[in-house]
């Protein structure tokens, strides 16, 4: 008899099971998001940590968990041959709730999102049957070889790029992250999770400095060594999130960026380029052609209502 056995969340043992799990279904082949960087990040925050929960067999072996983000994401992976449909139901009705109580906390009405690669059938048959409703707007992930020569970056008279300062400069790389992409969602505390995280390299951080010394864009540059099943065997280097404050925007800063980025991947023995975008987010696609990417998969998005 199949028999699952659910828990909340308790503390790092239990991220350490949830990474290995994903590690173990990517190597198996199954379409796996997150990666171990996404799970740090996301649970080293209380409000994310109350909606988690995981699924264990007989011989208390994780096979299973799911959670809501910041961003109100459905968080899972489990072990498909594990969850039958009232499994699957369990799972989708704790989400459901815990996106609802989140809702009157804070007193909004969010939907509950999810997503899905387009060529994952599995998983878009699952959150169909789950009540999610299929939305226009997906991400894009694209791609650039760095095998293919790489042009030197173009920066305005008095303009430097170097990496982010650390703790120094939270503040000011904070207020930047919400400028340029006009939400608040970046916290002074959020950013100090992103560069405490295992996998967090410092000098691939980087930041463009206008003259008078403010912060006007930034690129995050990031190896994750649990991609390469997905890479293909491929070494891939991401070139994302990718942001520039309104004042500095069409003066080549974010070319300018991603040109440093796919050179400082390229020197850590990386093949491949990527970053991701929204469908919709026409000059972030036009400026990554314009140094050579092209699109690689698409990930399709659908949400529930939990009110």
């Amino acid at each position: 008899m199949n028999t699952l056995l659910s828990r909340p969340y308790t503390g790092k043992a239990d991220l350490r099971s949830m990474i290995a799990l994903t590690q173990a279904l990517r190597a198996s082949g199954q379409m796996i998001y997150p990666i171990a960087a996404d799970l740090y990040e996301e649970l080293a925050e209380t409000d994310v940590q109350v909606t988690a929960r995981l699924w264990e067999d007989e011989g208390g072996r994780l096979v299973g968990f799911a959670y809501v983000n910041r961003y109100q994401n459905l968080v899972d992976a489990f072990v498909v041959e594990k969850f039958t449909p009232a499994i699957e139901s369990e799972l989708i009705d704790w989400v459901v709730s815990a996106a609802r109580r989140r809702n009157q906390e804070i007193g909004q009405s969010l939907t509950l999102a999810a997503s899905a690669l387009e060529s994952d059938l599995s998983r878009l048959a699952f959150l169909e049957r789950s009540g999610f409703e299929y939305q226009v707007e997906s991400s894009i992930l694209m791609s650039r070889s760095l095998n293919l020569p790489i042009p030197d970056p173009q920066l305005p008279l008095g303009f430097i790029i170097r990496p982010m300062g650390g703790e120094a400069e939270i503040d000011a790389y904070v207020a930047l992250h919400r400028a340029a992409f006009g939400t608040e969602i970046m916290t002074v505390e959020y950013r100090r999770t992103i560069i405490s995280a295992p996998d967090y390299i410092p000098e691939l951080d980087l930041v463009a400095v206008a003259p008078d010394g403010n912060l006007a864009a930034f690129c995050v540059c990031q190896i994750f060594p649990d991609d390469s099943p997905r890479a293909g065997g491929l070494k891939e280097g991401w070139t994302d999130p990718l942001g520039t404050h309104p004042a500095y925007q069409r003066l080549g800063l974010a070319t300018a960026l991603l040109l440093t980025g796919m050179r400082l991947l390229k020197a850590r023995g990386m093949d491949t380029a990527i970053l991701g975008t929204s469908s919709i987010n026409l000059a972030m696609q036009h400026t990554a052609r314009s140094v050579g990417y092209q699109d690689a998969s698409n990930t399709l998005w659908y949400s529930r209502s939990v009110d």
